[in-house]
């Protein structure tokens, strides 16, 4: 029973994480910019971070040590303002659904760090696990040229998700001791919650004010969204997952997440779904799935 409630917890983070990039792509119809939107996004999550911070480490055991702050503030500023906001430059310019790809390679970036600073070890296995990958990402982004007709954009939009992705990557490979430490919940809190002032003093020290307030009201409604739905619920559901099933199988049904953004892409952007399109997934899929394997 409690197997099934992870997995389905699992489930249901995945795919709502996957809703971030067709939130954002909605909101751009309104001409709001990258830092705004994602200053707006931190703000309504910001309340949530703080309490749960808070609520999670009530009689902790373990005190967060002078060590621990700069790893955190590192992690948070580095794996996630900065990779956040790349990845919002990056949705200016290529569709959600290889956004989706591109950042599900991060398990490949992860490995390559482990190897040079952890001194682990990479079999051939991984090395044509993670070719697969690559050669996945690499047809997609042929789908997507042919799309768009513009090379240059889909290359600048493509690498700007690409060094998103290495971020996220460095924030996984540090957050792992972190998470021992203080506990899934809320080392993810107080590492979120330095993003979002991070994120809201950016803003602020680009633009007045009276920026946000003269939005529409669509872009407040995708903002709310993303904190409620792509922020705030996947951070909680996940700890829950990992906790029920175990971060291995949590990360395996993670493997939705692209297929879920690219089925959403379709339904909610009318974005289109090509078969080189689902053919550059499969592969991408397949060689995560193997990178990520035990065995690998």
């Amino acid at each position: 029973m409690l197997t099934h409630r992870g997995v389905w917890l699992a489930v249901i983070a995945s795919a709502a994480f996957s809703m971030k990039a067709i939130f954002v792509k909605l909101a751009y119809q309104y001409g709001v910019d990258a830092v705004l939107l994602l200053a707006m996004r931190m703000a309504f999550s910001l309340p949530v971070l703080l309490a749960a911070a808070w609520w999670s480490g009530r009689g902790a055991a373990t005190r967060i040590s002078w060590q621990d702050w700069r790893a955190i503030l590192f992690l948070g500023f580095v794996g996630y303002y900065l990779s956040s906001l790349l990845d919002f430059l990056g949705l200016q310019y290529i569709s959600a659904g290889l956004e989706r790809l591109i950042l599900f390679l991060y398990p490949t970036v992860v490995v390559i760090i482990s190897v040079h600073l952890l001194g682990k070890t990479i079999t051939r296995r991984t090395i044509a696990a993670m070719a697969l990958s690559y050669f996945g990402i690499a047809i997609a982004f042929i789908h997507d040229i042919r799309l768009t007709g513009d090379q240059t954009t889909t290359l600048i939009g493509g690498g700007l998700v690409f060094m998103c992705m290495i971020t996220y990557a460095i924030y996984l490979t540090g957050s792992g001791q972190m998470t021992v430490r203080l506990g899934a919940t809320r080392f993810a809190a107080l590492a979120t919650t330095v993003a979002a002032i991070s994120c809201m003093g950016h803003f602020a020290i680009q633009s007045p004010l009276e920026t946000a307030i003269s939005q529409p009201w669509q872009v407040y409604a995708y903002a709310l969204a993303m904190a409620i739905v792509s922020t705030i619920l996947p951070i909680f559901l996940t700890a829950k997952a990992i906790q029920l099933i175990g971060a291995a199988r949590v990360s395996i049904i993670g493997s939705i997440g692209p297929v879920a953004t690219i089925f959403f892409a379709w339904l909610l952007l009318g974005e289109s779904i090509s078969l080189d399109q689902m053919v550059g997934a499969a592969f991408v899929l397949g060689g995560v799935m193997l990178v990520s394997s035990k065995k690998a």
